[in-house]
């Protein structure tokens, strides 16, 4: 297990999952992504719902865990990985799995199958927290997968566990929640906002360490936290402007994956857009356009300003 706790705070993306023509992980692909997005500057990397981990088998999401905690470790930056699950153990399995492999932190959505007391919900992250000495980020990702997490869930899990737990809160309404858990732990809370950038501004006012969004505009989104933790807020205004019109057309998983990795290969980052099956949304033309319009804004915006 890790013997050094490092803190985790800053911009820290969360990588898509790069499929080949067989519909396997491309570990020459994913090595070249991932040095891409710490060549950005940003804090370190994360693996979460965008990378497709609900649709990856057991084994594939170790090693993508690993792939991503190695890169990481070999240019000094941060690694979180996810390791929620349907099963206590199987999440406990996979935060050891991290723990052992070296990663700074997991993070972990409760199961999405079954309707959990808050009882049920403490113990599924005590087991996580209990199993593993690393940090653990409890992410409330009910804006796609279900009820949000309570407050009091949460206020406990940090009066039990001060220093080593993080928060990712993702309902609805974010900002309003966002103070509201930072008012019920007394600003003890450390917390990451999780809506792709788009909340960076707001959050940031509300007292959060960090963000984790998508991966294909890092570069963008470190600039702005550079300008907000500089109090540079004209240009954080103009980056955040067509960004939050981008994340706008990003309603569900699936666009998410599909937007982000169409920007990706553009940015010849990566070799195509394919994405593991079934899917519940193609990229059309239209989107397609208005993304790239969006897109050429946004990056305008960051080397006008920068």
């Amino acid at each position: 297990m890790s013997q050094t706790l490092r803190p985790i705070s800053g911009v820290l993306p969360v990588v898509q999952t790069v499929f080949d023509e067989h519909d396997a992980i491309d570990d020459r692909a994913m090595e070249a992504l991932l040095s891409w997005v710490l060549d950005q500057g940003v804090a370190g990397l994360t693996t979460g719902m965008v990378s497709e981990i609900l649709r990856l088998t057991e084994s594939e999401r170790r090693h993508l865990n690993e792939l991503v905690i190695d890169a990481a470790r070999a240019r000094g930056a941060l690694s979180v990985v996810s390791v929620g699950a349907e099963s206590t153990r199987t999440a406990v399995a996979f935060a050891r799995h991290a723990d052992e492999r070296g990663a700074d932190a997991v993070m972990a959505i409760p199961p999405i199958t079954v309707g959990l007391d808050d009882a049920e919900t403490y113990r599924y992250f005590e087991a996580i927290l209990e199993a593993t000495s690393i940090g653990v980020v409890v992410q409330d990702a009910s804006g796609y997968v279900g009820r949000p997490l309570s407050m009091e869930v949460q206020a406990r899990l940090l009066e039990a566990y001060d220093g080593r737990v993080y928060f990712k809160p993702e309902a609805a309404p974010i900002g309003p929640r966002l103070s509201e858990l930072r008012d019920a732990t007394a600003g003890r809370a450390r917390a990451f906002e999780g809506s792709g950038g788009a909340a960076v501004i707001d959050s940031f006012r509300r007292g959060i360490v960090g963000t984790m969004p998508g991966s294909e505009v890092c570069w963008a989104i470190q600039r702005m936290w550079e300008a907000a933790v500089a109090g540079d807020w004209p240009t954080a205004y103009a980056i955040s402007g067509p960004l939050n019109a981008m994340v706008s057309l990003q309603t569900s998983i699936d666009t998410y994956v599909a937007i982000e990795k169409h920007l990706l290969v553009r940015q010849r980052v990566i070799p195509s857009e394919l994405a593991r099956g079934p899917l519940s949304f193609r990229i059309d033309p239209e989107t397609r356009a208005e993304v790239d319009r969006l897109f050429d804004q946004l990056h305008a915006a960051v080397f006008v300003t920068a």
